[in-house]
């Protein structure tokens, strides 16, 4: 049965502290504020690691409209890890060609995703409505995340100590209610309550542009594929973007103009010829959505306020040419969720958390320059600047060299964070891109006698890679797994056999019943992390590089985990 999440309404329920016989002291350790898609993936991803997480919400309802709807290969490998990627992927529509086009001809196509022995597409494709509806019915899988629907938080009071708590103050249906929690998540989108309460702000750039969001649902024959015009006959000295939805629902977007009414272009009656001239006057379609909107690209001086913790739009945000928004929100969520873990537990002192804001602030910034330099391109200010963008356009369709100029949206790629302080710069000779601070990349495996793939073996814990000869390990080898099994921080393991050495695999599985192995059926994983027999990497909960090496030795891999969770000093 097909459900219309944005038909959805949920129930407010009074929480536990408004009870008249309430425990006033009761703290809970996390607290996510914001039910988009940012903030339930943080709850859950909190939620995963046995930690009771409260998300707290203004609303009763999911979003309306297609909103974000690109959502990249890592933030699918992300969901999986969630535990509702295959739904994403079953729904939405996958693509990895784009086509750019100037005027009526094209100019050049390109592939998001040109090798193979990749489980997840390069985008998919999918209205946000249906992304926080799967996203939802995850979280209320999980016991230990209590979502409360129609709370709206009206003032935040913090101690001073770090981790020492935070008071939020809460309105609701039944009257406020104070809840107390030892961190804050503000996931609670770009015009952020929380940021408001604290005083806080975001600089950056605001584009004097407008742009027309139109979700048309239709039949039609265009491919499943991003097509970028620039100065199309059918909407001269201006830009369109079509993208295909499920439900058979288009996304276009039309550029206007700074000096478009926003009001009067949302109607009908402005719309629809729009659309007609786009798709021809005979095309039968349906408006199902429609919006106007300026942008910015903007973000927070720091993420991090004392135990307050930005992610998402409430942190930082840029223009929606490249997707670059729900999917470095999702990103920031994977990023500060095992951090909040590990510290809660116990496992990392609270000067963890301080790399979260480095990173992601970072991260954060690669984005606002990828934004804004596509910004620019697209709707240049200056005749020069037009001159230029078409020089560029009209030299692509025969010249490699001006393709690399083009820039219709550079769609967007996880951050590598080369600098972070939890990686441990390599002491051995590696070439290839899965350096310390990139995100894992995938590659099929045979495990168990089945096909699959590398990410899910990862897990959400720190897992040792290693990537095992045609003899196997050595005694001395699995005495080092044995000894980092049970350090403070156990690691998880996997062991890469080539496939000509299958035989190994029982042998492995018998002396070593803690870790899982596996066979690198098409050699890809060798090759994409660049391993010969005994190489060994060390990754984060997040699947991110923090160190790798060429040998196996148990000291340096007890200092890089010890430095991948702030237990010792960066500098050393």
């Amino acid at each position: 049965m097909s459900i219309d999440y944005q038909a959805l309404s949920f129930e407010y329920r009074p929480g536990r502290e408004q009870q008249h016989d309430a425990d006033e002291a009761v703290v809970h350790p996390v607290i996510v504020v914001g039910a988009g898609p940012v903030g339930l993936a943080t709850a859950i991803d909190i939620a995963q690691q046995r930690v009771p997480v409260v998300l707290v919400d203004d609303d009763c309802t999911l979003s309306t409209g297609s909103r974000a709807i690109c959502f990249a290969k890592r933030t699918l490998d992300i969901f999986d890890r969630l535990g509702c990627g295959q739904r994403m992927v079953d729904k939405g529509v996958s693509w990895n060609v784009g086509k750019v086009f100037l005027r009526d001809d094209l100019v050049y196509t390109f592939n998001l995703l040109p090798e193979s022995g990749h489980h997840r597409p390069a985008f998919v494709n999918l209205q946000q409505y249906y992304v926080e509806g799967y996203l939802l019915e995850r979280a209320r899988e999980l016991p230990n995340l209590e979502i409360r629907w129609k709370n709206r938080v009206t003032g935040l009071q913090q101690a001073g100590a770090p981790g020492a708590g935070v008071t939020l103050t809460v309105d609701t249906p039944d009257g406020p209610y104070a809840l107390r929690g030892r961190y804050v998540v503000a996931a609670d989108g770009s015009r952020s309550p929380l940021r408001a309460l604290m005083g806080l702000d975001s600089r950056g750039r605001t584009f004097k542009d407008r742009f027309l969001i139109a979700d048309v649902k239709m039949e039609a024959d265009f491919p499943t594929e991003r097509w970028f015009w620039f100065d199309p006959p059918f909407h001269p000295n201006q830009s369109v973007l079509l993208h295909r939805q499920p439900d058979n629902v288009w996304r276009i977007d039309f550029q206007l103009g700074w000096d478009a009414d926003p009001v009067l272009e949302k109607t009908p009656e402005r719309v629809i010829p729009r659309v007609r001239a786009l798709l021809g006057a005979d095309a039968k379609f349906e408006l199902q959505w429609v919006s106007v909107y300026t942008f910015s690209c903007l973000r927070m001086e720091r993420f991090r306020h004392g135990n307050v913790l930005f992610a998402g739009d409430a942190a930082h945000g840029v223009s929606p040419f490249g997707a670059r928004g729900a999917n470095s929100g999702v990103q920031d969520a994977e990023n500060l969720a095992w951090k909040l873990a590990m510290v809660v537990a116990g496992c990392a002192p609270d000067a963890l958390l301080d790399s979260y804001a480095t990173e992601r602030e970072y991260a954060a910034d690669e984005n606002i320059r990828h934004s804004t330099h596509s910004t620019d391109f697209i709707t240049p200010k200056s005749a020069v600047s037009r001159v230029f963008r078409d020089a560029v356009l009209t030299l692509a369709r025969d010249h490699a060299f001006a393709r690399q100029l083009v820039n219709s949206g550079r769609l967007s790629v996880p951050a590598v964070l080369h600098d972070s302080t939890l990686n441990t710069p390599d002491s051995d000779a590696f070439n290839g891109r899965m350096v310390p601070g990139a995100a894992c990349c995938d590659a099929p495996l045979e495990h168990n006698g089945q096909p699959g793939w590398l990410l899910p073996q990862l897990g959400q814990q720190f897992t040792g890679l290693l990537f095992c000869g045609a003899g196997g390990i050595d005694d001395d080898t699995q005495h080092v797994l044995q000894v980092l099994k049970h350090a403070a921080v156990p690691l998880r393991f996997v062991l890469i056999v080539s496939a000509d050495a299958r035989d190994l695999v029982t042998t492995l599985a018998r002396r070593m019943p803690y870790a899982t192995v596996a066979i690198d059926s098409e050699g890809l994983a060798a090759e994409r992390y660049n391993a010969t027999a005994g190489t060994f990497y060390l990754l984060r909960p997040d699947q991110h590089v923090c160190a790798r090496w060429r040998n196996i030795d148990a000291r340096r891999i007890e200092q890089a985990l010890d430095r991948a969770l702030c237990m010792q000093d960066s500098t050393q």
